[in-house]
């Protein structure tokens, strides 16, 4: 059974994912832009098709606007935001703080993040800070909001009360390790988990196997990632150039033999079938939608999909069983 299934849902996510429902989340990537509307405009078409919008804290180690930024900009608008916290920039002061101030602005979800490291970045001068990895920051949050206390001892008047999510990646090796090192993820607080691209299905299958085995399906909603591959460049750089993603000869050798003017289409084609395939998966929760700066893309796929229009747990309660959670 799912902790804290009696208390009050924090966020809508969580009440999406307690009764039931199969979610979806996306990713604003933050503007590059002091100007609120540039936010308003990446997340109107979101809004719709999407449970929750995350906002990356400088992904791939490049500078943007701050996820905290951004999710207050979107709680401003109405939306349901996760803020991403990554610990590569701030030490555990720093990330306290954040969360606290977060909290006080109405952030309700936040996910964990080790962070990429500045190497990969368009400014690998930068000095590292890493003082956590995920697993601290998770457990530190945790802390937090149910003992109210900071890591010091010290007492929080008001604690932040947050969903709290991480990441996994089940394509990373040694792929034995990946299940257990989600289970450590949970232990330490998580109770949502968003995943790297899924494009191998039969390796995910295996994860998810390894997951049930395991009762982890049981303890925490699990989002696999999802997104459209543009190109067949675009493919090849992914699979090569992003740790972690692997994607079959099977779909590199059906966008080789499409035309270029067709690949994003069967980019989309792919997606979607990918989603029809991963809702089969037993102990999947929902989907973690990204595709960098392509909202519209992102709204015709949860439509394809017929994932869309979103049903609210208010609407779904009086016909949707109890979850098994």
């Amino acid at each position: 059974m799912m902790a804290d299934t009696f208390s009050p849902a924090r966020s809508r996510l969580e009440s999406v994912l307690r009764a039931g429902l199969f979610a979806v989340t996306t990713e604003l990537h933050p503007p590059d832009s002091a100007d609120p509307q540039d936010v308003y405009d990446a997340a109107l078409v979101l809004s719709e098709v999407a449970d929750a919008i995350n906002a990356t804290d400088a992904a791939g180690a490049n500078t943007h606007m701050s996820s905290l930024g951004v999710c207050a900009l979107l709680m401003r608008a109405g939306y349901e935001a996760v803020m991403q916290m990554s610990c590569r920039d701030r030490n555990r002061i720093a990330l306290q703080g954040d969360l606290l101030g977060a909290a006080a602005l109405g952030v309700k979800n936040v996910l964990c993040l080790t962070g990429d490291d500045v190497v990969n970045g368009d400014q690998p001068q930068a000095k590292r800070v890493f003082d956590f990895d995920s697993l601290h920051l998770i457990h530190t949050v945790r802390i937090m909001r149910d003992a109210g206390v900071f890591l010091s001892g010290r007492k929080i008047t008001t604690p932040p009360n947050v969903f709290i999510g991480a990441v996994e990646n089940p394509f990373a090796p040694p792929y034995d390790w990946r299940p257990q090192r989600l289970a450590k993820k949970v232990e330490a607080g998580a109770q949502f988990i968003q995943t790297q691209y899924v494009y191998d299905i039969e390796r995910f299958q295996q994860f998810m196997s390894r997951v049930r085995d395991l009762g982890l399906h049981e303890r925490v909603y699990i989002l696999a990632g999802v997104g459209p591959l543009k190109s067949l460049k675009t493919a090849e750089f992914m699979r090569t150039k992003i740790p972690g993603v692997q994607i079959p000869d099977a779909l590199i050798q059906r966008l080789k033999k499409t035309n270029k003017d067709q690949q994003a289409e069967e980019g989309m084609k792919i997606c979607v079938e990918l989603i029809e395939q991963i809702r089969q998966v037993q102990g999947v929760a929902g989907i973690h939608l990204m595709a960098y700066r392509q909202e519209e893309t992102i709204a015709e796929i949860v439509r394809r999909a017929q994932l869309f229009p979103r049903i609210t747990p208010e609407l779904a309660r009086p016909y949707l069983q109890a979850s098994p959670h």
